[in-house]
Order: structure tokens, then C-alpha cells, then sequence
């Protein structure tokens, strides 16, 4: 069973009925056990079970964006941005790995996939975070020769399992591993169509790859402007959207 857990999310919110079709929209999905609204700072909070990436959605039908601002207690969150090096495209981030540890055993990875060929994908941690040369330079699957070694052999850690993609180019899936985000990060993540242990090809568009990074727990993130360029995060998601993020 898997237990709850509470996301924020960046919201336009210009009103108290705007909360209200929001939180309507929320508490329609399952797994959604309360939500929270400030109209002052723009927040929706959200505890319960169900996907990250399944709330921006619910959010989005109601006519306003979302904007995943936290997950988790500190140091408990991490996100890996999918990317093809297939010299044949101009959008190469295809996917998105939303991760949270939600107990000492469990972490929950929210993956979603846009713009590849349909078809089964395998997802697997790799033993090193280089993506210099695409899945060429990650190495390994993360565990897989200790794993091969156990007596009786066992599933490897870095195996993550699989997410199928329809004709719209489109796939999500919503898993539950016995790992520790301490473990992850650092490391990269390859999604294929090909076997986790099959040889990946950096000209294939529909390989992906891309290093786990922390990111912020449930209220650690309240940046509005970015101190760097100077944008809002509505500018920056704009553009973000541009290069194909979800």
C-alpha cells in the first residue's frame, strides 16, 4: 500500500471560485485525500497517493497551468529530465521522471513520456550519470551483476520496469520501487525500446537519457524570479515547453 504523500504546485489563482473549480477538478481523481489553496502566494497543496503528473493534468482541464513546486520532506524529492541525442531532431526533451521517497522502503517515480514512437519502453538506472555520448557513456544497469550473482538471482535495483506509448506519442506510468533517493542521485536513467542489456544506439530518437537530480521537498521552493535570467516562472515554463517539457 502505498502511503500518502504531498506535492505543491504553482497555480494562477485570481479568485476563491478559482480555488474552488480547482479543488474540484482534484478531489474528482483518485488517491486525492485534501487540498490546500493560497491565494497569496499562488499554491496549491495536495495530499494523497495519486501521481504528480496526473494533478498537472487534472489542473490543466481546468483551463490554468500547473507548476510541480515541491514533493516530500527534504532531501526526500529528485527529477530526471529525458533527452534524446539523436542528432535527427530540434525537441530533445522527451520525458520526465518525477521521483519521492515516501517511506524508508519505498520511493514512487512518476514518468512520462511525449513525441517518441509507440511501443513498449524499458526504464533502468545506470551505474554512472555521464550522458556525454547518450546512453553509450551511462554504463551498466545499476546492480544488475550483484543482482546476477545472488543466490537465487534477483531483480537488479536499477530495473525499474516499463511504460507503454500509444499512437499520440504519449505514455505515463506510476511506480513503486524499494529504493532510497540517496541512492539515485548522480546517477542516469535510460528509457529504450531495446532490452535494458541490449547495446543503445545515441542516433535512435526514441532513446532517452538523463541524469537523477535532487530536487525541492514540499514548501523548500518559493522562487517566483529567477535570479539568474531574471524570469518568472511562468516565462521559464513557457520556454521550457518549447524544448518539449512536460
Amino acid at each position: 500500500m502505498i502511503p500518502p504523500f504531498e506535492t505543491t504546485f504553482a497555480v494562477p489563482l485570481s479568485c476563491e471560485d478559482c480555488i474552488k473549480d480547482v479543488s474540484t477538478s482534484l478531489y474528482k481523481l483518485d488517491g486525492i485525500q485534501h487540498v490546500s489553496a493560497s491565494l497569496k502566494n499562488q499554491l496549491i497543496s495536495i495530499t494523497g497517493t495519486a501521481a504528480p503528473s496526473t494533478i498537472v493534468a487534472a489542473i490543466q482541464d481546468t483551463g490554468r497551468d500547473a507548476i510541480l513546486r515541491g514533493s516530500g520532506k527534504a532531501e526526500s524529492a529528485a527529477v530526471c529530465i529525458l533527452e534524446t541525442h539523436s542528432s535527427a531532431v530540434s525537441e530533445y526533451v522527451r520525458g520526465l521522471i518525477r521521483m519521492v521517497q515516501v517511506s524508508p522502503t519505498m520511493t514512487l517515480l512518476d514518468v512520462t513520456l511525449k513525441g517518441v514512437s509507440p511501443g513498449s519502453y524499458n526504464i533502468s538506472i545506470r551505474e554512472r550519470g555521464d550522458i556525454s555520448l547518450g546512453p553509450e557513456s551511462t554504463g551498466s544497469v545499476w546492480d544488475y551483476l550483484d543482482a546476477q550473482k545472488a543466490s537465487p538471482p534477483r531483480l537488479a535495483k536499477g530495473v525499474l520496469g516499463t511504460v507503454e506509448v500509444g499512437r499520440s506519442g504519449i505514455g505515463a506510468v506510476f511506480l513503486d520501487k524499494p529504493i532510497q533517493i540517496w541512492e539515485m542521485i548522480g546517477r542516469s536513467v535510460v528509457v529504450s525500446r531495446r532490452g535494458n542489456t541490449e547495446k543503445h544506439d545515441r542516433e535512435d530518437p526514441d532513446t532517452l537519457v538523463g541524469v537523477i537530480a535532487r530536487s525541492a521537498g514540499v514548501w523548500d521552493n518559493d522562487k517566483t524570479v529567477c535570479s539568474c535570467s531574471g524570469k518568472t516562472v511562468w516565462e521559464e515554463r513557457k520556454e521550457q515547453q518549447g524544448r518539449g517539457m512536460l
